[in-house]
């Protein structure tokens, strides 16, 4: 490469840059500083009561957090969680786009009514179905009566309030994933449907052998998005249930926000947000690398 090439390619750098720079610096501010501190908070020995970071106590805060029951029945209840709400959204946003894909007629308004949700605060959405599943005067108690059936206590009972939750959730977050699947199937070229219908395939074999690998990068990217969303999962426990009954909706981010101003210590609720962040990254760069390596595995054959 000549002396002007290499000059040239230097000043573009340095304009990229300079165009770059208040942007990342910004970015720095916003998020590196709230984590910095939170980092020094977690290894502190701060609390409401005694409001100052010295001394610094190491890694206690952790492994008082790690001895507590209760942190072990949040995670196991944020995994049970996340795992039905991203497996639902997912199995029935797919059904939903797959249909969509199909309509000719009327889609913008099938799409607008699906953004309907999508686009609500969680805690309005909480607020409405808390008032929908009221146990006396809720309207989902009444039609069941009317049907012969009896009354349910859906978000005061200990084994249902999660399954009651998590189908709020999906019913929020699933037009997210029906826009995110069924722009990927508009995506999809047509050339191996045609091969496939000359050669007699089935609609079942189209699906399984076509659209689902053909699919796999904007389903993934779906899932861990989704993934991330549920595992800091916190408006919708805090306004439903506020964690309850009992400890029966106790997510890891509810039980990081129930230690650090419940409790009353804001050092160890810094620890629990911090092994829910290094649980969130670690769980989004297993999903990553297993997809590239299956996307590797499939160019090399």
């Amino acid at each position: 490469m000549s002396v002007m090439g290499l000059a040239g390619r230097s000043r573009e750098w340095r304009i990229g840059w300079a165009f770059a720079l208040p942007g990342l610096l910004l970015l720095a501010i916003v998020m590196g500083f709230p984590l910095v501190y939170a980092c020094i908070l977690s290894i502190s020995s701060m609390t409401l009561i005694k409001p100052s970071l010295m001394p610094l106590v190491g890694f206690k805060n952790f492994a008082s957090m790690l001895a507590d029951p209760l942190f072990w029945n949040a995670l196991w209840l944020t995994v049970r969680y996340s795992a039905i709400t991203v497996i639902g959204e997912f199995v029935i946003g797919l059904g939903i786009a797959l249909m969509l894909n199909r309509t000719v007629h009327m889609k913008p308004v099938y799409f607008a009514i699906l953004t309907i949700p999508m686009a609500m605060s969680p805690i309005s959405v909480a607020l409405i179905w808390r008032m929908l599943l009221q146990p006396n005067l809720g309207i989902a108690n009444h039609l069941m009566e009317s049907f012969g059936l009896p009354r349910l206590d859906w978000l005061g009972t200990p084994g249902m309030a999660l399954w009651t939750m998590a189908a709020i959730d999906i019913w929020q977050q699933m037009s997210f994933v029906v826009l995110i699947l069924a722009a990927g199937l508009a995506a999809l070229p047509r050339d191996p449907y045609e091969a496939a219908e000359v050669d007699g395939a089935r609609a079942w074999q189209q699906f399984f052998y076509i659209t689902l690998p053909m699919l796999r990068p904007v389903a993934a990217i779906t899932v861990i998005i989704q993934l991330i969303n549920e595992f800091r999962t916190y408006d919708l426990p805090y306004v439903l249930t506020k964690g309850g009954p009992g400890n029966a909706t106790e997510v890891l981010s509810f039980f990081a926000y129930r230690r650090a101003f419940l409790g009353l210590s804001l050092n160890e609720g810094a620890a629990a947000a911090f092994v829910l962040l290094v649980i969130v990254l670690a769980l989004t760069v297993i999903f990553f690398a297993v997809l590239e390596r299956s996307q590797a595995g499939e160019a090399w054959r």
